[in-house]
């Protein structure tokens, strides 16, 4: 019988690969003490997206807006 742990760990180091070949990671930390976050999830329930998808939308506007003043 095949062990379940040696196809999970293929499975890990799969997926490890993956996202070590596609995705790049920035660490976000700021103090609780401001309620950023909770705003942050506050508005997210609204707009239904993960808070991811809020981080990244918010940097891709604000990029594009960067631009356009700067031109």
């Amino acid at each position: 019988m095949p062990s379940h742990t040696s196809s999970k760990e293929a499975r890990n180091k799969a997926v490890s690969k993956y996202v070590k070949e596609n995705y790049t990671s920035i660490l976000l930390r700021f103090p609780k003490s401001n309620g950023l976050k909770d705003r942050i999830d506050e508005h997210i329930k609204t707009t239904g997206e993960s808070v991811t998808g809020f981080i990244m939308r918010a940097i891709r506007e604000t990029l594009e807006n960067d631009k356009n003043k700067n031109q």
